[in-house]
């Protein structure tokens, strides 16, 4: 797996953490009033970087430079009565996130795996 695949696992991780963060806060503000959900901006720089040759060749440039950034929904509606969050909603996020930091820790776990066992001799 290149180093590069490894960073943007990294870079997974941080936003689906970040993201699981954002939507607990947003469930626990879901009956405060005039409380504006939040969300992470990250998977549409993902889509853009995955598009990219920079990142399919060999820079790294979009991985080591963008940042996540938590934004404030705009939206009006008012879901719970009080706000803008519609726990449906975040139950579905959080699921949905919870399903990506498992495959992302867990193809990171893989490749440190497959490689301690080729240090150690074990694999070929």
């Amino acid at each position: 797996m290149p180093i590069q695949t490894n960073r943007l696992l990294e870079k997974i991780l941080d936003y689906a953490s970040l993201k699981q963060k954002i939507i607990s806060e947003n469930i626990a503000n879901v009956q405060t009033v005039n409380y504006k959900r939040k969300d992470v901006e990250f998977s549409k720089d993902l889509i853009k970087a995955m598009e990219s040759p920079e990142v399919n060749g060999n820079s790294d440039k979009f991985i080591v430079n963008n940042g996540l950034k938590v934004v404030e929904d705009k939206s009006t509606e008012n879901f719970s009565g009080t706000n803008n969050v519609d726990i449906n909603r975040e139950m579905a996020d959080m699921a949905q996130n919870t399903l990506l930091f498992k495959f992302a820790s867990r193809k990171l776990a893989m490749y440190y795996k497959t490689l301690q066992g080729v240090i150690k001799g074990e694999l070929k």
